[in-house]
């Protein structure tokens, strides 16, 4: 169970972690700035197991892998929207951020309101309600139990 912070469609990678940050050294520094421009006050009141929920295109805008991994780093559980950009979603899935698609979901809640979700299920409850979601294949959902791509790639290796 976590807390939901919801945005708005076509929220682009700038508006998740502004460019100015991108030189601060590591991710810890930056994930203090995370949605700076929306809502200043976004990682104090994050906390580990919160969600983020948006609309279409999550995402969008240029490719930094710094996006997904300040809301990793934040303690987001997953990111659940109607659609992301293809980037976006690929980067998450590399560094272990899950990302759901769910296309009622979003319409149906506010920031504020709590959330469950299983990804095993495909299946998100929110508000009293139950909804149908992505289902991530089995594979894909090792690699998010591994850490992501680059992680559970490191494991067949060893």
């Amino acid at each position: 169970m976590g807390k939901i912070f919801k945005f708005h469609n076509d929220l682009d990678t700038d508006q998740i972690i502004a460019s100015q940050y991108l030189l601060l050294p590591t991710i810890e520094e930056m994930k203090v700035h995370t949605f700076e421009s929306l809502d200043p006050e976004f990682p104090q009141k994050a906390v580990p197991g919160d969600f983020v929920v948006g609309g279409e295109n999550f995402g969008c805008g240029s490719s930094r892998e710094q996006a997904p991994a300040v809301l990793k780093a934040l303690g987001i559980q997953a990111v659940v929207a109607k659609s992301f950009a293809r980037i976006f979603y690929r980067n998450a899935i590399n560094i272990g951020l899950p990302v759901i698609v769910c296309k009622d979901l979003p319409d149906a809640v506010e920031s504020g309101d709590e959330m469950e979700l299983s990804l095993t299920d495909g299946v998100a409850k929110a508000g009293g309600k139950e909804f149908v979601c992505t289902k991530l294949p089995e594979y894909m959902q090792q690699i998010l139990s591994q850490g992501g791509l680059i992680a559970s790639l490191n494991k067949e290796v060893q």
